[in-house]
């Protein structure tokens, strides 16, 4: 049982409750995901991240829109709410404004995200609203059986797309750069331990979290990521970023990522008289998004995948800007009268 008192516990130290574990974050909901769905693995990493936050679980809120992702809410042992259609980023900002000290998590999908919702996403980054985002990404609608869905490659075949989409494809990490997310990173299902990092650094910076996971769908889209999960390609097709480092990849983490007249392009260090000045070093941190944007669009065949953060930096929080606003007001003005201002100016009487 979690503790909320002031009152010292068994650790011995003022408001502390006791030891979390991903048990406490489960519940006894039956899962309907398909089997061998990446949700799966999401589910269990995210109810392995949250003990480590030190956060009682009353004061954790998962929101979710409709999908197969949206189905989080009921899996994870927290308050959450299973809302509408791309409308969770819009009810996340009324709950996390409505009580700050809650730690407010946004599950959705790319149909549900980036279709009906994506305005609801964008506003959100761009106010840099305190919570968490993760959008499951597989490319494809899976609830309503394969139809294609924004981020579904140009000339992919579907139910609703036999000759093949002509819609070019959506970029969630591009997306997230230009509405100026603070924290923006990417990760695959497949990869528990790189998810887990990433999804606990997204959990503990203060403003927007958006993390795009790229998951598999084994019944409409299976093996959309196969070439980031198979170890004998990850290595050449894949650069893990690292804050600091050198932007490099390959088996030997010979090959890197440079720029030439205003282009990305690979370079291979032993060879073409490459040297290890040339490589850019990746700064999370950085003011200018120009990196991250070169970054996030690497994209096959011509270059590998970019997974981890993007960019963390920090600016006001809109729910602390708002609040402090409030406070203001109401110590130069008062705390006002909601009688005489829906009387106020302009009034008619309907007879």
């Amino acid at each position: 049982m979690l503790r909320t008192s002031n009152e010292p516990d068994r650790c011995g130290q003022e408001g502390c409750f006791e030891q979390q574990t991903r048990k406490d974050y489960q519940t006894g909901q039956e899962i309907r995901w398909c089997p061998g769905c990446g949700d799966y693995a999401i589910l269990t990493q995210v109810q392995k991240v949250l003990p480590k936050l030190g956060i009682p679980r009353e004061n954790v809120v998962f929101i979710s829109g409709i999908g197969c992702a949206s189905r989080f809410p009921y899996y994870v042992n927290t308050y959450g709410m299973h809302s509408i259609h791309g409308r969770a980023p819009a009810i996340a900002t009324g709950v996390k404004c409505a009580n700050p000290a809650l730690s407010v998590w946004v599950v959705t999908g790319d149909g549900d995200g980036l279709s009906i919702g994506t305005n609801h996403l964008i506003h959100c980054m761009r106010r840099n609203v305190d919570v968490n985002i993760l959008l499951l990404n597989n490319r494809i609608y899976g609830l309503t059986k394969g139809q294609y869905s924004p981020t579904s490659e140009f000339g992919k075949r579907t139910k609703s797309s036999p000759f093949g989409s002509i819609e070019q494809p959506i970029s969630p990490v591009r997306m997230a750069l230009a509405a100026q997310a603070s924290f923006i990173a990417r990760t695959v299902y497949a990869d528990q331990s790189h998810m887990a990092q990433i999804l606990e650094a997204a959990a503990r910076h203060r403003g927007t979290s958006f993390v795009e996971i790229l998951q598999n769908c084994r019944v409409f889209n299976d093996g959309a990521f196969d070439r980031l999960t198979d170890r004998e390609l990850s290595d050449d097709e894949r650069i893990n970023l690292e804050h600091g480092r050198p932007i490099v990849f390959g088996k030997d983490r010979r090959k890197a990522i440079a720029v030439r007249n205003m282009e990305p392009v690979t370079i291979d260090l032993d060879r073409d008289g490459a040297i290890e000045s040339q490589v850019l070093v990746h700064d999370v941190a950085a003011t200018s998004p120009a990196l991250a944007a070169l970054l996030a669009a690497l994209e096959p065949p011509n270059f590998p995948t970019a997974l981890g953060i993007f960019r963390d930096v920090e600016k006001p929080t809109y729910n602390e800007l708002l609040l402090s606003q409030i406070e203001e007001l109401t110590r130069t003005r008062g705390r006002g009268n909601l009688d005489q201002l829906l009387t106020a100016g302009t009034t008619w009487e309907v007879e």
